[in-house]
């Protein structure tokens, strides 16, 4: 099963017609605006592309695609239980990304524990319980109306790092031995952001969060989690219930080189 990554055939479409409307990130809405297209997950790009060939194309339609994909991916902060596409699904994504994101020499570092339900409610409570003593009591309401938010999506990714896998990387490669954590984590981040946009393009809402290493030992004992496994992030989940705020960008002078062009 390959995630559904490129996100929105009416987002794609709507670079070659200005009379296409915004849709929802599946290529569900595409049969009424290509009703010979005999399978739309599979062809809808290429469909887009011959019903507007007319209109010039700046940029290939998978690249603008998963383009559009990064740009969906934003904070959503303001989450329900009510998951848009079945838990079954979600699961599935999250393993192809993890199957799929590189890592360094193919160490595959990443380790995975997803929480539905009663088993992600439990997560936040106990994350707020050891948070309480640690946070002045003027800010503890707006940290426990926070954690209330968490606790309000309908799951949980909790990424990780081996760093046995780690260690034995820098044993079998002492040359590049102070690089091997970095690598790790910049593996993990990848597959953060990989997970995020796949689920954001299925119509949900997310948010990352960094709550390690307050909760490692406790996240460890309640769900036999290994001890070599290091918490690195944890992404909320759930059915929108509210948009992002602003985000501002720098400008790219600021930010983008560019030599040889």
């Amino acid at each position: 099963m390959r995630p559904q990554v490129l996100s929105s055939t009416l987002l794609l479409a709507s670079r070659f017609s200005t009379t296409a409307a915004a849709s929802t990130s599946t290529c569900r809405a595409a049969r009424t605006l290509f009703p010979s297209a005999s399978s739309p997950l599979k062809t809808c790009a290429a469909t887009a592309t011959r019903y507007f060939s007319s209109t010039p194309v700046t940029m290939a339609a998978n690249s603008a695609s998963l383009l559009e994909a990064f740009k969906a991916r934003r904070s959503i902060y303001q989450l329900n239980k009510e998951l848009p596409v079945p838990k079954d699904k979600i699961t599935s994504i999250v393993q192809e990304a993890l199957i799929q994101i590189p890592s360094s020499f193919n160490s595959q570092s990443n380790r995975v524990l997803v929480l539905y339900g009663a088993e992600h409610d439990k997560l936040w409570d106990i994350t707020s319980e050891i948070l309480k003593p640690l946070v002045p009591a003027d800010s503890w309401d707006a940290t426990a109306k926070r954690n209330a938010g968490f606790k309000a999506g309908a799951g949980t990714v909790l990424f990780f790092i081996d760093t046995t896998v780690v260690s034995g990387m820098q044993e079998k490669f002492a040359l590049y031995k102070d690089r091997f954590p970095v690598w790790g984590e910049h593996s993990t981040a990848m597959l953060q952001f990989a997970t995020w946009t796949t689920l954001e393009a299925e119509g949900l809402g997310a948010n990352l969060q960094h709550y390690n290493p307050l909760i490692d030992e406790r996240v460890a004992a309640e769900w036999k989690v290994p001890a070599n496994w290091q918490l690195t992030a944890q992404l909320v989940f759930g059915g929108r219930a509210g948009e992002a705020g602003q985000k501002d960008h720098l400008p790219l002078e600021e930010t983008f080189k560019v030599a040889g062009a």
